[in-house]
């Protein structure tokens, strides 16, 4: 059994949670604390495997108590009404979240999210660091969290050039020029993700970053010369899209 804590300010979405938590036989609530204070006590003296945690709470948020750990050795799903910024930053580390009120089905799914995976503490610090900086940063400083076969590479959004899809899978090419990483995710997942970034879906095989665009060739839909001297097809119904977006940067 998994031992799990439930931080929220609010009794109401405290004592829901706890409710629909009774349906899953692996999850063991040890305890559900009010406050961030709490919350760090609780952590310490009993070890939670996970911890729902809602991110704004009178005293401080979710963030700022992860903060003040030396280690996070525990996963989290995090707890919130919809907030933009924060959402963003918890999909670029590869952290779960769950939006208020909490949908049965989606907290199943991160339930299941949560137990089939591998629970690699070094991982695990890896993607809050990663969280707490994208926080603190700049977006040309963010990172995101990429699936690369051994694990996750976490790699800054400007330096990523391109995505290719191939079928189910994709390609990320990146300025390192290393060989690209192939990623067990689509392409759309990704264009989801950095729908308010440089990016553009100009062919249903490819995402863009604009700021790596060298040259544009004109045509029906016409090329993109990337930095890396890469030439991408732009659909001729992407195109207008693209230009556009391209004049904006």
């Amino acid at each position: 059994m998994y031992k799990t804590i439930i931080v929220d300010d609010e009794k109401g979405c405290r004592d829901t949670l706890e409710s629909l938590l009774q349906d899953f036989p692996e999850i063991n609530i040890v305890a559900t604390v009010n406050s961030i204070e709490l919350a760090q006590e609780a952590i310490v003296q009993l070890q939670p495997h996970l911890i729902f945690l809602d991110i704004e709470m009178p005293g401080g948020t979710g963030f700022e108590m992860l903060e003040k750990l030396n280690t996070i050795n525990f996963d989290i799903i995090f707890t919130t009404a919809y907030d933009q910024y924060a959402i963003k930053a918890i999909k670029y580390s590869a952290l779960d979240y769950l939006l208020k009120p909490i949908d049965p089905t989606e907290l199943e799914e991160a339930i299941l999210r949560f137990s089939s995976k591998k629970h690699d503490q070094d991982l695990i610090n890896d993607k809050f660091k990663t969280l707490l900086s994208n926080l603190g940063s700049e977006n040309s400083h963010q990172k995101i969290a990429i699936p690369d076969g051994e694990g996750l590479s976490f790699v800054k959004i400007k330096d990523i050039i391109r995505f290719q899809s191939d079928g189910s899978y994709t390609y990320l090419h990146t300025l390192e020029g290393k060989k690209p990483i192939l990623i067990s995710k689509p392409i759309g997942d990704y264009q989801e993700m950095l729908t308010n970034e440089a990016f553009v879906r100009v062919h249903r095989s490819h995402l863009i970053n604009l700021e790596h665009v060298e040259k544009y060739i004109k045509g029906e839909g016409g090329v993109a010369v990337m930095i890396d001297k890469s030439k991408v097809e732009i659909s001729r119904r992407k195109k207008n899209d693209f230009i556009e977006a391209l004049s904006s940067i």
